[in-house]
């Protein structure tokens, strides 16, 4: 009787092990790492339906990783808004959505400032339909040009208007 009891709880334990080691394997997130020397702060823009969602604020420390977003994604595009605290500087682009100042989740897009929010570019992640995905944020001198460069320009973009690099996991 004990055999069979110390056998079924082995056999318990196992099957516990085996499902933890295998949903952590398969965990599907949208994921965001600051490798800069600086702390930063991260709004996310997503569509949620057929209705637009913006979150924020993460305050990532430097060299650090955060999930913005778990389970399976469901959208291609997602869309990053960050400030670099210490330097000054952010992560932006043509895609603008509503933010403020404080915690915010914000639904729609439309009348920002008519709404009392701010309106801020965001820059498009193509997650190219993947289940999860890492953005990378790097100092911009890591980062290379999005275009060629005119003659006798510098050789890395400046930091206010620096890409972030993008990479799956």
């Amino acid at each position: 009787m004990r055999l069979a009891r110390t056998s079924l709880f082995s056999a318990g334990l196992l099957a516990l092990t085996f499902w933890c080691i295998t949903s952590e394997a398969a965990r599907a997130d949208f994921r965001l790492c600051n490798n800069t020397g600086s702390r930063v702060g991260i709004a996310i823009g997503y569509k949620e339906g057929e209705a637009w969602t913006t979150e924020g604020w993460w305050n990532l420390s430097s060299r650090s990783c955060e999930t913005l977003l778990r389970g399976t994604l469901s959208s291609q595009f997602y869309y990053i808004y960050a400030i670099d605290y210490d330097r000054g500087g952010e992560w932006s682009g043509k895609a603008f959505m509503c933010t403020r100042d404080k915690e915010f989740t914000i639904r729609g897009v439309e009348d920002c400032l008519a709404r009392g929010f701010e309106k801020t570019g965001f820059f498009e992640v193509d997650t190219t339909s993947q289940p999860s995905w890492t953005v990378q944020l790097t100092e911009s001198s890591e980062q290379a040009p999005t275009r060629p460069l005119p003659p006798g320009s510098s050789s890395s973009p400046p930091r206010a208007s620096g890409q972030p690099r993008e990479v799956t996991q």
